[in-house]
């Protein structure tokens, strides 16, 4: 227990105890002891108040505390022992309830705090010796028993560890991981023993960020709380003009006492703090630390949200998409003899082409005379023969053209991927396809954050214009501005706060790039589980779990909050500005005002801390009505004629004339766009939130979402596709490519058809592709809810 929770509890004591002396010496008859034991156990209060008063003036602030001082010290002065012992009871419980609403809202924060390390056990010389955690450097090798707290960041160096991360993230589930994986500080083992290299010292790892974040949370104080502070200075006047009139017209001290007793606004002393640190701690619990309660009440009125592209609405890490090889080499060649090379590269594209390769179990040889392009590519020889990857342009100039290259630079436009280009002995022999993942969570959190207010939603990033606006078309945002550099995107942010109509801008970023934006933004939001520590340093908000989704939670608590609070602040004054005008009529005596007054500030306090328990909003069953799922089965049945055209169509390419073949594909992308697409997107409009709740629940339906996504990428990369048709018609490789597509909507338009409609999520594979292009998707919307989920 602190100090200052310590102080109250005993003037507490002090005053109970004093008042209660006294009501027993008048109940003995003896009114010359009850007004010096009650005088007694009041002068301790009125001393502490005293002290807070003069401490607020040498801060230049008027508190509203100078009221209470004034009513205890004219209670005395008018010689009403009773009063001034009930006020002085009513004041010291008032911060002992607030001590205590404060302990209950910042538990989440404390427990992160109470689970600093001071001691770590390191491995000296075949010895474990216990070390002070600011001894600790990286490189060494640590262990940690159970039930420990990970000191330091590091990698693991045993095969298993079982680790409890719930006060970094929020989780609650232990979660397993594996030699080689990065552990963070603050974790709790939870199984047995093991060894961790540290690659951080304690003042650079998570957990010590962590905490200085924390504590600068705890000092801050909101625009909401300041609120207090300048009421004051309007407040305290009036009550004491009031109560100066009341005594003036009645001749009466009493009244003037009376409203001096009801005039203190606690509401906003105690209600205000309780409910702001109520929704920082209820953000921690929830992995989101909120630096300080001006960041919370500027999270609830976000309205616009910018966000950046890789590592926040993508994975952030590249995976390999399709291998392309020429004529006489296999795929799996290419991927060997491409990762066989980037074993020796540091660039991030190289590293997944290796673990790629590893996955596959191919074996990679050692290159040897390598010589690397930062940035461009790599160029080594392995086994004898010269080779080399890396992009377009770098290997372009090492190797002869090849004739599918156009073919595969369109799709890596298509797709929004990227290549990684192999050449051996000065000849291009093929390509990989690498695709940056949206992260499962990404729509899912988009769609919340809207539910959650955000009117417009703008993705930032550095990539190429037609990557990003396959993304960003995939998820539904607003608007896309790609190719930028850090200045652009404050340039952006700039640009928003001045023309938004209303409603302040947030940033979500993870990188060192993003930090400037961060700042520049009115909320700075870092994906902090893996972001950098720039990201997190200049943010407002920091998730520390990494999952967008959360952010949507933040919002809604951050709403809550400020919403309570304005509540607490309306209703209690309003309630302390009517007994003040009651008690001036002479119709409320000062200790039933002291009481009332009590009253009033319990209702403040537990008001605010309603904030523990604001939850994010979840969708009741709605049956549909039969009239409704007759609507529906009929409008998709009308569909299934202009959906059998899209096999049809890719049955027929074949033995189709290059000229023909472009003119029955303009025909069928014509019918994809409309009617097909056009339903999709009335679908995800009107239909999905009809079957969301009939389901009920908070996003029943994330695999439907997910599949209307994946149709509409298809149906864009099928219009851009025939867009760039030449006019001598299609080869055929570019039919492959047409027919990959065509097999692959329609095989996702009839599977969402059919779970829409209640039927079976099963699709046959279709025997009519060729072995190497076709669609074959066995199952639908079931894998999709799990890899979703996942």
């Amino acid at each position: 227990m602190d100090r200052g929770r310590f102080v109250n509890l005993v003037l507490l004591a002090v005053a109970a105890i004093g008042l209660a002396a006294g009501f027993g010496a008048l109940w003995l008859h003896r009114a010359d002891w009850a007004g010096w034991l009650m005088l007694a156990g009041t002068v301790p209060v009125l001393a502490a108040l005293l002290i807070d008063s003069i401490g607020r003036l040498l801060r230049r602030q008027v508190g509203i505390d100078v009221i209470a001082l004034l009513s205890i010290g004219g209670a005395i002065a008018l010689e009403q022992y009773i009063v001034a012992g009930v006020i002085a009871v009513m004041l010291a419980s008032g911060r002992a309830l607030e001590d205590f609403a404060d302990a209950r809202a910042r538990r989440e924060m404390s427990a992160l705090l109470g689970r600093v390390p001071r001691t770590a056990n390191r491995y000296e010389a075949e010895r474990l010796t216990t070390v002070p955690l600011d001894g600790i450097s990286s490189g060494d090798r640590l262990l940690v028993r159970a039930g420990e707290a990970v000191p330091v960041d590091g990698m693991l160096a045993g095969r298993i560890a079982v680790l409890d991360e719930s006060a970094l993230t929020g989780e609650t589930l232990p979660v397993t991981r594996g030699m080689g994986e990065r552990v963070r500080s603050g974790s709790i083992n939870a199984g047995g023993p093991f060894d961790i290299i540290a690659n951080a010292t304690a003042a650079g790892s998570t957990f010590a960020g962590i905490v200085r974040l924390v504590k600068a949370a705890q000092e801050a104080k909101a625009p909401a709380a300041r609120l207090a502070d300048q009421a004051a200075l309007i407040f305290t006047p009036l009550a004491l003009g009031m109560a100066g009139i009341a005594w003036f017209l009645s001749g009466d001290a009493l009244r003037g006492l009376a409203v001096l007793v009801v005039a203190t606004p606690c509401p906003l002393i105690l209600g205000v703090p309780v409910a702001i640190v109520s929704g920082l701690s209820r953000c921690a619990g929830r992995g989101v630390l909120v630096k300080g309660g001006g960041a919370l009440e500027r999270l609830a009125r976000v309205r616009t949200l910018f966000l950046d592209k890789t590592g926040t609405l993508t994975a952030g890490r590249a995976r390999v998409a399709a291998v392309e090889a020429t004529p006489g080499v296999t795929g799996a060649q290419i991927l060997r003899l491409a990762a066989s090379l980037d074993q020796l590269s540091q660039h991030a594209i190289a590293q997944t082409v290796v673990a790629a390769a590893r996955a596959q179990g191919r074996e990679l040889a050692m290159p040897t005379a390598v010589e690397e392009e930062p940035g461009a590519g790599v160029t080594g020889l392995v086994e004898a023969r010269r080779i080399s990857v890396g992009s377009h342009a770098y290997v372009a100039a090492r190797a002869a053209p090849a004739d599918w290259t156009e073919r595969f630079l369109r799709r890596m436009g298509y797709e929004g991927g990227t290549g990684a280009f192999v050449a051996a002995d000065g000849r291009l022999i093929g390509a990989i396809l690498l695709a940056d993942e949206i992260r499962p969570d990404s729509a899912r959190a988009l769609r919340h954050l809207r539910e959650a207010g955000i009117a417009r939603v703008v993705m930032l990033t550095g990539d190429r214009r037609d990557v990003a606006e396959a993304i960003g078309a995939t998820l539904g945002v607003d608007e896309v501005r790609a190719q930028l550099q850090p200045q652009d995107k404050l340039a952006a942010i700039a640009e928003a706060r001045q023309t938004q109509p209303s409603g302040l801008c947030a940033m979500v970023g993870d990188g060192v790039n993003d930090a400037p934006a961060l700042a520049a933004a009115d909320v700075g939001v870092a994906m902090g589980a893996r972001g950098s520590g720039a990201s997190s340093e200049a943010a407002d908000v920091v998730l520390l779990v990494d999952r967008l989704d959360r952010l949507a939670e933040a919002l809604v608590i951050a709403q809550g909050t400020r919403r309570i609070a304005l509540q607490t602040v309306a209703i209690g004054m309003g309630l302390s500005t009517v007994a003040m005008v009651v008690a001036a009529l002479g119709f409320l005596p000062p200790v039933g005002g002291a009481l009332l007054q009590e009253l009033i500030d319990v209702a403040a306090i537990l008001n605010s801390l309603r904030v523990l328990r604001v939850r994010i909003p979840g969708r009741a069953k709605a049956p549909l009505a039969a009239s409704e799922v007759a609507r529906l089965k009929a409008e998709h049945e009308y569909l299934a004629g202009p959906l059998a055209r899209l096999p049809a169509v890719a049955d027929q390419l074949i033995a189709l004339s290059p000229r023909e073949a472009a003119a029955a594909l303009s025909e069928v992308e014509a019918l994809v766009r409309d009617p097909l697409l056009q339903h999709e997107r009335q679908d995800e409009a009107k239909v999905y939130p009809l079957i969301e709740r009939a389901l009920g629940g908070n996003d029943p339906i994330p695999a439907m979402h997910r599949t209307h996504r994946e149709v509409q990428q298809l149906g864009g990369a099928l219009h851009r596709m025939v867009a760039d048709l030449p006019p001598e018609g299609a080869d055929q490789a570019a039919i492959n490519d047409f027919r990959r597509v065509l097999y692959g909507l329609e095989a996702i338009l009839r599977c969402t058809s059919l779970k829409k409609t209640n039927s079976t999520t099963v699709w046959p594979t279709r025997s009519t592709a060729p072995e190497s292009n076709a669609f074959r998707p066995t199952q639908c919307l079931s894998d999709q809810a799990l890899n979703e989920h996942e």
